[in-house]
């Protein structure tokens, strides 16, 4: 086969050639922009789900449904390091640049430009007893209008959010349509930024303001949410992003090589799906080894064999190993007990995925230690992005096959 052509893209964030498995999520998000348009109330939305499941590629998708129906958009990616501040401004300065050109009063654009000013550069840390910052620490987010004075300034992250997006929102009125603002990483956000993302959010929904945020997190992100404001549980409209049932895994296949006049046996696709477990990522990763290793079309589950190590070995490097690089010796430890009990439940219980939720005193249990000397390592990981509590007492991998991968690695 030639390699030349071939079709599948593993990548981060990378669309995939068949954006398979997602027409309900793309479905639901044009009745959100519709109705919105028409003046009708509408929640903001959440995408969850494990690593790999193409959150960040559906994201981006959302985003151009918007652009398609004449939103302004801007999309941020949360650090755990950084404050919402300069990034919410710089997606807002893109949006509402975008609604700019069919605004009819251009000073009502340069009022929130001056605003946005204002918002932004609340960031900047002031220097030693209150002097001027330095000049390395003096950002500028390329706004040619001067800052404005009482709006959006006041230093209380809340109180700024919410004045900023219902101006970014006044704006979006005047011309018709809405705004929207994508967050992707959205867990990372800090427990301030996110009880202030969420008070703009309530008050915008109270409003029928046209503005709302599409934020992509981990399996926890809804518990994040909720500890920030306890009414988050109905401020959003959460969607959980699984792994490609059989017919979306197949379809993600077949399609892209259908349009290279390359077909697959049947053995093949089942072959193709108990090693990939239906995840978007894998999909794409097997797909393409299996691809530069097959000799001729159709596609056989001989060919699936042979190209299945090469993918599994990128995979142990690219996917697995270098999460696992991150961890420490301790927090590895912690990690390979709760791979055994996943394994141990998963055979027990007959579940064909054995990377399921693990209770934290198994955990401490199986280590011989007890539970309190192990929240170290186990809020270290959470920190990492390596393991999430979806429910209380409990632990899981936010990457799928990751205990799969431990239980293969030298102790």
């Amino acid at each position: 086969m030639d390699p030349v052509r071939n079709p599948y893209a593993p990548g981060a964030g990378q669309r995939p050639p068949e954006l398979a498995g997602r027409g309900r999520e793309l479905d639901v998000f044009d009745v959100v922009l519709e109705r919105i348009a028409r003046g009708r109330p509408e929640r903001s939305l959440m995408l969850t789900g494990l690593r790999g499941v193409g959150k960040t590629v559906l994201l981006n998708t959302l985003r151009s449904q918007a652009i398609n129906h004449l939103w302004g958009t801007g999309k941020i990616e949360a650090r755990p390091d950084q404050s919402l501040r300069r990034p919410v401004a710089a997606a807002l300065h893109m949006a509402v640049r975008e609604l700019a050109p069919r605004h009819r009063a251009p000073d009502r654009i340069e009022a929130f430009l001056g605003v946005l000013k204002a918002f932004a550069q609340r960031a900047v840390p002031a220097g030693r007893g209150g002097a001027a910052p330095k000049l390395r620490d003096r950002w500028q987010p390329g706004i040619d209008v001067p800052a404005s004075s009482g709006r959006a300034d006041s230093g209380d992250i809340e109180i700024d959010l919410v004045e900023l997006l219902t101006d970014a929102a006044a704006v979006a009125t005047d011309v018709g349509t809405g705004i929207a603002i994508f967050i992707d990483e959205m867990q990372d956000l800090g427990a301030e930024d996110v009880s202030a993302l969420c008070a703009a959010c309530h008050e915008l929904s109270q409003l029928g303001a046209p503005l709302i945020v599409v934020g992509a997190g981990l399996p926890h992100l809804p518990a994040v949410l909720s500890a920030a404001k306890s009414y988050s549980e109905r401020l959003f409209r959460y969607q959980r992003i699984d792994r490609l049932d059989r017919i979306a895994a197949d379809q993600a296949l077949c399609a892209p090589a259908e349009r290279e006049e390359v077909e697959y046996e049947q053995k093949a696709l089942d072959l193709l799906y108990e090693k990939s477990g239906g995840y978007p990522y894998f999909v794409q990763a097997y797909g393409k080894a299996t691809w530069d290793h097959a000799p001729r079309s159709p596609i056989t589950a001989a060919d699936v064999r042979v190209a299945a190590p090469e993918a599994e070995a990128e995979l142990a490097v690219g996917f697995f190993g270098s999460r696992f690089e991150r961890a420490t010796p301790a927090e590895r430890e912690y990690m390979r007990a709760m791979a055994t009990l996943a394994l141990v439940d998963g055979e027990e219980s007959g579940r064909d995925d054995m990377d399921a939720a693990v209770p934290t005193a198994e955990i401490a249990r199986a280590l011989g230690r007890k539970p309190a000397s192990l929240s170290p390592a186990r809020d270290a990981l959470i920190k990492k992005g390596l393991i999430y509590s979806g429910e209380r007492g409990t632990v899981a991998f936010t990457v799928p096959h990751f205990g799969r991968y431990l239980r293969t690695q030298p102790a």
